[in-house]
C-alpha cells in the first residue's frame, strides 16, 4: 500500500494538470453547452437553445461540418495509401535507405506553423514554386489558396507533406513481418506483387487501422493550417469545422454555443471511432 503511495505522489503533477486542464473543463463545458456565456457575464441557462440554432438556424455549421467530414474521407485515405507506399518502398535493401528515411521522415517533425508559411509562398501564384515551375511548362497556374475550386484541394495535398510520421509506423509494421511467410509464398510460386497483396498487406492491417483512426480524428480536429493560410476563405470554401468552433469561442466569445459545437464534434468522432471499430474484424488480421 505504502509502494501504491509513493507512486501516485509521482505521478500527482501529472493527475493535477489532467483535473485542471482537461477533465473539469471537459465536465463544464456540457454546463456550458446550455447557456448563454460571453466570459464577461455569468452564464445564462437556455436550454436546448444553443443546439436547435446548430440545427435549423446556423447554415454554416452545416458547411464547416460538411468541408471537415469531406477532407476526412478524401485526405485520410490518401495519406494511408501514400504512408504504406513510401514505406514499402523504404523497406527495399538499398545502400544509403537509412539516409532516404531520415529525408522522407524530417518534414512530419516540422511545426505546423513553419510548414504552413512556406506553403502560403509554395502556392503563391505570382511567385511561388508551383507556379513557376507549371510556367516552364507553358501552363498558368491557378491562385491556389485564393480560388474557391482550389483551395480546399490545396489543403488535401499539403497534408502529404507530413506523411512521414505514419511512414515509419508502417515501416515498422513491416519489419515485424515474419521472413518464413514471404519464404512460403515463394515456394508455392507467389510473385512480387501476390507477395505485396497476399502477405504484406494483410500483416500491415493492423497498423493501417490504427493509422486510419488517429487520421479520422486527427481530420475532424483539423485547424491550425486552415487558420494560418486562408482563414476559412475563400468563400468559407475553407472553412473547416474547428476553425467555425474557434472563431465562435474567441472572435465572438460565444462560449455557450462554442461548447454546444465542441460536444456535436466529440459525438461526431466518437460515432466515426466506432463505426470503424464495428467494421475492423472484417479486414484486420492479428494472427500470424
Amino acid at each position: 500500500m505504502r509502494k501504491n503511495w509513493t507512486g501516485y505522489v509521482f505521478i500527482s503533477p501529472w493527475l493535477a494538470g489532467f483535473l485542471i486542464f482537461t477533465a473539469i473543463p471537459f465536465l463544464v463545458s456540457i454546463y456550458l453547452s446550455f447557456t448563454r456565456y460571453d466570459v464577461v457575464s455569468p452564464p445564462v441557462w437556455v436550454g436546448l437553445a444553443n443546439y436547435r440554432k446548430l440545427a435549423y438556424g446556423d447554415p454554416l455549421f452545416w458547411k464547416s461540418l460538411w468541408i471537415t467530414f469531406k477532407y476526412a474521407l478524401v485526405a485520410v485515405p490518401t495519406g494511408i495509401a501514400a504512408g504504406v507506399g513510401l514505406a514499402l518502398l523504404l523497406n527495399l535493401d538499398i545502400r544509403g535507405i537509412s539516409i532516404y528515411r531520415t529525408v522522407f521522415y524530417i518534414p512530419s517533425i516540422v511545426p505546423v506553423v513553419a510548414t504552413s508559411v512556406v506553403f502560403i509562398w509554395i502556392l503563391n501564384p505570382q511567385i511561388g514554386l508551383v507556379n513557376g515551375i507549371l510556367r516552364h511548362f507553358g501552363i498558368i497556374g491557378p491562385a491556389w489558396l485564393m480560388d474557391t475550386k482550389w483551395a480546399f484541394w490545396s489543403l488535401v495535398g499539403m497534408s502529404l507533406w507530413a506523411v512521414g510520421g505514419s511512414m515509419i509506423i508502417y515501416l515498422a509494421g513491416l519489419k515485424d513481418i515474419p521472413v518464413s511467410l514471404y519464404e512460403a509464398a515463394i515456394i508455392d510460386g507467389a510473385g512480387p506483387w501476390q507477395r505485396t497483396r497476399h502477405v504484406t498487406l494483410p500483416m500491415i492491417t493492423p497498423v493501417i487501422f490504427f493509422n486510419l483512426i488517429m487520421g479520422v480524428i486527427g481530420a475532424f480536429q483539423y485547424f491550425t493550417q486552415a487558420y494560418v493560410m486562408t482563414l476559412g476563405g475563400p468563400d468559407d470554401s475553407t472553412h473547416f469545422y474547428a476553425l467555425y468552433l474557434f472563431n465562435r469561442a474567441w472572435r465572438y466569445l460565444d462560449m455557450g454555443y462554442a461548447s454546444a459545437m465542441a460536444w456535436i464534434l466529440f459525438i461526431v468522432v466518437m460515432f466515426f471511432t466506432l463505426l470503424i471499430f464495428r467494421t475492423h474484424k472484417r479486414w484486420v488480421h492479428y494472427g500470424q
